[in-house]
C-alpha cells in the first residue's frame, strides 16, 4: 500500500497572479472579483467588468472567484464633456 504525501498547509501559495488591463497583477488566493476591485479602490465607482473575455455583471462579483491567470479587464466609467 503506497501514501500519497499531501503539501503542508504552509505550502500552498497565499497569492496568486492574474492579467488585469493586459499586465500582470499580484493578488491574495482566493479573491473574488469584488475582493480586486476593492483593492484597487473601485468598489463604489462605476465600472464596466470583463472576465476571459466575457462582460461580468456588478451583481456577480462578490460571487465570481478569480484563479490563477485569470484576464481580467476593467473600464471606469467617467462622466464629462
Amino acid at each position: 500500500m503506497k501514501f500519497l504525501r499531501l503539501p503542508q498547509p504552509d505550502s500552498f501559495p497565499s497569492e496568486m497572479q492574474i492579467i488585469l488591463n493586459g499586465r500582470a497583477h499580484t493578488l491574495e488566493c482566493q479573491a473574488t472579483v469584488a475582493d480586486l476591485l476593492e483593492s484597487l479602490d473601485l468598489a463604489q465607482k462605476p465600472v464596466v467588468t470583463e472576465l476571459d473575455g466575457q462582460a461580468l455583471p456588478r451583481g456577480d462579483h462578490n460571487s465570481t472567484a478569480l484563479s490563477e491567470g485569470a484576464r481580467v479587464e476593467i473600464i471606469v466609467l467617467a462622466a464629462g464633456g
